[in-house]
């Protein structure tokens, strides 16, 4: 008796996107992370042990991106997350210990809440992700992003992310991707559900963004567990978002998948395991990252197989 046998009929029949197989999904959580024929040749996940060192070794990961990038004369586009956030203050210590100026980065963050227009939070609001980028990045440089290369998806400012992002690397930037993954294997807040509105894979890799979407009711959740302290009516049930006509085109990807909540706990596990092994699906946006070079953080106890254990 499981989730398949006992749906039908249940309050759950029809929550899930309708392109979603569950049981492929449910084969996935029986795998760890051997690797796939699709997955591109220099996509590795990297095993975590602790929090710790999953903060550290992401936050040396970017920071390398952008030493690399100013040794080479080469400016830096990168499109910035707000979830995970603790390897923030190691890309900074990083950076400023080598005393690596940002001047040639422009950042783009991929996401933020927002009603049905697309009017997005004050960027003095602490659950803004201007303010958290503001407290937990750019904040703790000595040589900081210059404030007029910093981009926030505004309702005005993310539609002119595709024309930036494409003036940038026609002068040969390097277009570098950080991202978590969703409990619903979002990408940014770009939700499996959206598929829906596409005809097929290709004029849904065409989408750059999308104004005031309408987030899947276990990404507000997530989000109240992992950045409201449970309170979910603080979540906004609405945000703006890149699109994967912005993501996948990145030159390399930074990902961290460290949902584990302790005691046996998390919320991500099937999430990171769907990414690794479904194989890419428009129904589940995460399942084309590895398809992209780059680096894949998580923590150990996020790997399969997922058995049950009650706590």
């Amino acid at each position: 008796m499981d989730f398949m046998s006992t749906v039908k009929g249940s309050l759950l029949e029809g929550f899930y996107p309708a392109g979603w197989d569950m049981a492929k999904i449910d084969a996935c959580c029986e795998k760890g992370v051997e690797r796939e024929e699709f997955w591109n040749e220099k996509f590795s996940p990297i095993e975590c042990i602790s929090i710790n060192d999953f903060d550290t070794f992401m936050g040396h990961e970017i920071a390398m991106q952008v030493k690399e990038t100013y040794e080479q004369g080469r400016k830096l586009a990168i499109i910035l997350p707000v979830g995970p956030m603790g390897m923030y203050k190691w890309a900074a210590y990083f950076l400023n210990e080598w005393k690596i100026p940002c001047d040639h980065v422009t950042t783009f963050n991929m996401d933020e809440w927002a009603d049905g227009e697309g009017n997005t939070l004050s960027s003095d609001n602490p659950a803004s992700f201007e303010y958290s980028m503001k407290e937990a990045f750019f904040g703790k440089l000595n040589s900081t992003v210059p404030e007029n290369q910093r981009n926030f998806a505004t309702k005005t400012n993310l539609p002119t992310y595709p024309e930036k992002i494409a003036a940038l690397k026609a002068e040969g930037a390097k277009l570098v991707l950080v991202y978590g993954i969703g409990r619903m294997c979002h990408i940014a807040f770009w939700e499996p559900h959206f598929a829906a509105d596409y005809k097929n894979e290709d004029e849904w890799k065409k989408a750059p963004y999308c104004l005031g979407a309408k987030l899947h009711p276990l990404t507000i959740e997530q989000n109240a567990i992992t950045s409201f302290k449970s309170r979910t009516t603080l979540v906004p049930c609405r945000a703006n978002t890149i699109g994967p006509a912005l993501f996948l085109q990145a030159d390399y990807a930074i990902g961290g998948a460290d949902g584990a909540l302790g005691r046996g706990m998390g919320w991500q596990g099937m999430s990171f395991l769907t990414t690794l092994h479904y194989g890419p699906d428009i129904h589940i946006t995460s399942t084309f990252i590895p398809t992209l070079p780059g680096k894949l953080f998580y923590l150990k106890e996020l790997a399969g197989p997922l058995t049950a254990e009650c706590n």
